[in-house]
């Protein structure tokens, strides 16, 4: 017999791999990566942010955030500034042209997570996202992650 622990742990690895090859494939029709996308919402969401601290937000090394951020530079996306007190460090903005890229993300993330949560009204999704972030708190204080 299978345990329901074991079956669960299957099934949210199985369920966030699925969101994210739906995800690749909608960013994909924009010109767009996963990684490009999550880069340029979290931007968004705190311009100004140094590209060291994005690295650690993001879980990605700083090399990698560093190639990723010279294409969406290339693209006109995000803008890369001294900052004026330590001139080691880089603060990351984004560019006009990312306005309406980034709304048109926007919609198709809501689009994608209305697909996936179809059936589940408000207090289904209010209970499953307390969960998660419940089972997402007993893994960081139990692991040091």
């Amino acid at each position: 017999m299978t345990s329901p622990y074991r079956e669960l742990g299957f099934l949210l690895s199985d369920t966030a791999r699925a969101l994210r090859t739906v995800v690749d494939q909608r960013a994909r029709e924009m010109d767009m990566t996963r990684a490009q996308w999550s880069v340029l919402t979290r931007i968004q969401r705190n311009e100004g942010l140094k590209q060291s601290d994005l690295a650690a937000q993001i879980e990605i090394a700083p090399i990698t955030l560093g190639r990723i951020l010279d294409k969406l530079s290339l693209s006109d996306l995000v803008e890369r500034r001294s900052d004026p007190v330590d001139r080691r460090v880089y603060r990351l903005y984004l560019t006009p042209t990312a306005t309406p890229i980034l709304e048109r993300l926007s919609l198709m993330g809501e689009a994608v997570m209305k697909e996936a949560l179809a059936g589940l009204d408000d207090e289904m999704i209010g209970a499953l996202s307390a969960s998660l972030l419940k089972i997402k708190g007993n893994l960081k204080a139990s692991h040091k992650i």
